[in-house]
Order: structure tokens, then sequence, then C-alpha cells
């Protein structure tokens, strides 16, 4: 079964009552071209975007920059739990980044940001930013 990470729309300060705030939907991959375990980089309007597949099946999009380095290489951390909860730890200096929510498990005052992602008739679609 596939479990779909899609965090709920965010109302952005200063947004008029009612104003439509739903992600505009970009498809990037097929959802067989993601391997478990592995992340890979998507290119969504300007921005560089790291999507994961979980060997459970759970789709993660969080932005690929490394706050740290300055990199954009957070697609090819290690991708692995911590404390239950999948993680991509940072290839360049061992930070460890939550899949769900993008925060810095070693620093909380960081984090990187996360997107909405879904599976729609067998491809994976990326809430633009």
């Amino acid at each position: 079964m596939t479990v779909l990470h899609e965090p709920p729309p965010a109302t952005p300060p200063g947004t008029p009552p009612g104003e439509d705030t739903a992600p505009r939907w970009t498809p990037v991959c097929a959802y067989t071209d993601l391997l478990p375990e592995r992340g890979v980089c998507a290119l969504v309007g300007r921005h560089q975007i790291a999507l994961f597949r979980t060997f459970d099946g759970e789709l993660f999009a969080i932005g690929n920059h490394d706050p740290f380095s300055g990199a954009q290489v957070l697609s090819r951390g290690i991708v692995g739990t911590r404390g239950g909860s999948p993680v991509v730890i940072s290839p360049m200096h061992r930070q460890t980044f939550s899949l769900a929510t993008g925060a810095c498990l070693d620093d909380p005052a960081v984090a990187v940001p996360t997107y909405p992602v879904r599976l729609s008739g067998g491809a994976v679609e990326v809430g633009a930013p």
C-alpha cells in the first residue's frame, strides 16, 4: 500500500480570505522510477527538490539544498530511520533531516522545506512551490 506525504496546505501570511492556496501539481517521474531508500532530484519551477520512496512505499519531497554545506546534495544522502521516522543524512557533513518535517535532528534551529507529493495514475507529482 502506498502512503503519500501531503502536508495540509498552509495559507501564506497576507492571503485574502477564500483565496485558493492549493498546490499546483507538477509530474516529475514515474513511481517505478523511484528506487526504495534512494533519492532523486527534480527541478520544479526554480526549485531543486529531493524525492524519496521508502521501503513501505511512502513518498517524500524536501528541498535538495543542504543548509550546512550550501550544496544541492540531499537527494544523494543516506536514507534511513531515526526513532521510527524516515530521515535522510546529508552526504556532506552528515546532518540528519526528517523527511516528514524537514527539521534537522542535529540542530533544531535549522530545517529544509518540505513539499506535498502524491501519486497520480502511476506518476509522482510534487506540489509546485
